[in-house]
């Protein structure tokens, strides 16, 4: 078919689907999301075996072990989807939601209410996992979804959306609430960045190649999720035993994500008695580590220098950066200099300097005594998420099921005129 034909037809029945959803009701839209949740462990082993060809083919193409496990759908990961789409069952649902209202003195009676954002177009790359949440927020939220996902996931994302269809069709939804763009020709993505007034809104999920071209190209509103530049900074009150656990998990505990810490920064009071250690357990675990001369001269184990690309480089492996710094206020000139405004972290027992870092790190989510791995929809308590905005309009940090809605106003009278 056409390109453009192929345009129009997708988005006519996303369009033509979002309406039908506004008028759905909660119960069926969870009744759609419970039939998910139960396809994907009934269908685990055709999930797998889909996977195991993208795998395959990424290997002969030489992706990173980061990337393959980000690729990688096993059984822990379709527990983990499935449990997530039985968060999204148990949320309240947000269409329809009266955020405030009040009373006119003429007696106009006004009210926001939560609206879907219409027809969302969500581009992404690698993880297949993207598809079971973004199609599931978007359904719960009431919004008309076109997928998109990565070539090197093709065959994980065809499975996925397989059991997504099923699930709309038994559930008496609407089968096009949800559509697969299921070729992997650039063009497509290319004309539905431009398809204004067809589509409301492309959300980008991927490297900063990715999120580059989407915002070169797109004529429509854009809610990015840019690369993940996160730091942890050990403050010279930390607990050093708190801080060594945090900035091993922030990151080795998955270094192929967004929020796995790239930049770890070091008190200068603090450098000799934590660096060594902390060293010694990223080396241990397979991590490159780059250094500062202060960081080198206080821990000798680190060979490799750490350059200015270092400190601008999200590198989504199991490779670190490390400075030493002389103050907290070098700490927080650092990261907002060459960090992305995604998750930001200190560790420290010296509340004065947590609440100091808090307010002067200009990031999405800023952490006091947590990993940056908890920058998350899932452990945020949304169920899942479509990305984590760094954006500063609509919305910022992990994106639920609110953030995927805006609101229209409603006024009610007594045949009320204008004097």
């Amino acid at each position: 078919m056409e390109i453009g034909t192929y345009i129009d037809q997708l988005t006519a029945r996303a369009r033509a689907a979002a309406r039908s959803l506004a008028v759905a009701g909660t119960k069926r839209k969870n009744d759609a999301l419970a039939f998910m949740a139960e396809g994907l462990v009934a269908n685990a082993e055709m999930l797998k075996a889909e996977n195991r060809k993208d795998l395959e083919a990424g290997k002969a193409v030489g992706l990173s072990p980061a990337m393959l496990d980000r690729l990688t759908v096993d059984d822990k990961q379709i527990g983990k989807m499935a449990a997530a789409v039985r968060e999204i069952i148990a949320l309240p649902d947000p269409v329809g939601e009266v955020i405030d209202g009040w009373v006119r003195p003429n007696g106009l009676r006004l009210e926001r209410v939560r609206v879907p954002l219409g027809v969302v177009f969500m581009v992404y790359e690698s993880r297949p996992n993207v598809t079971i949440d973004a199609g599931t927020l978007c359904l719960k939220s009431g919004n008309a979804a076109i997928l998109r996902g990565g070539k090197e996931s093709i065959n994980s994302n065809l499975a996925i959306y397989k059991v997504i269809a099923e699930a709309l069709v038994k559930a008496g939804l609407d089968p096009n609430c949800i559509q697969l763009v299921e070729t992997i020709d650039r063009e497509v993505v290319s004309r539905l960045l431009k398809a204004n007034g067809k589509v409301d809104v492309a959300i980008p999920r991927g490297g900063k190649g990715l999120i580059k071209a989407v915002m070169e190209n797109a004529t429509i509103p854009v809610i990015k999720h840019y690369e993940g530049i996160c730091h942890v900074y050990v403050d010279e009150g930390a607990d050093m035993e708190m801080a060594r656990a945090i900035a091993f998990n922030a990151k080795v505990q998955r270094p192929g994500v967004c929020n796995a810490m790239e930049t770890l920064l070091v008190h200068q009071g603090v450098a000799k008695a934590f660096l060594p250690a902390i060293v010694a357990d990223l080396r241990k675990a397979g991590c490159e580590v780059r250094g500062c001369a202060k960081s080198r001269a206080a821990c000798p184990a680190i060979t490799a220098d750490a350059t200015e690309d270092d400190w601008r480089t999200e590198y989504l492996d199991l490779i670190l950066s490390v400075r030493v710094v002389d103050s907290l206020d070098e700490a927080v000139d650092h990261i907002n200099t060459y960090g992305s405004q995604h998750t930001d972290s200190i560790v420290t027992r010296d509340v004065s300097r947590a609440d100091a870092f808090v307010a002067r790190v200009d990031s999405a989510c800023v952490f006091v005594n947590c990993s940056t791995r908890l920058s998350d929809g899932g452990e945020f308590g949304l169920g899942a998420e479509i990305g984590i905005s760094t954006e500063r309009l609509h919305a910022r940090g992990p994106m639920g099921l609110r953030e995927l809605t805006c609101y229209k106003w409603v006024g009610r009278g007594e045949g009320l005129v204008r004097t």
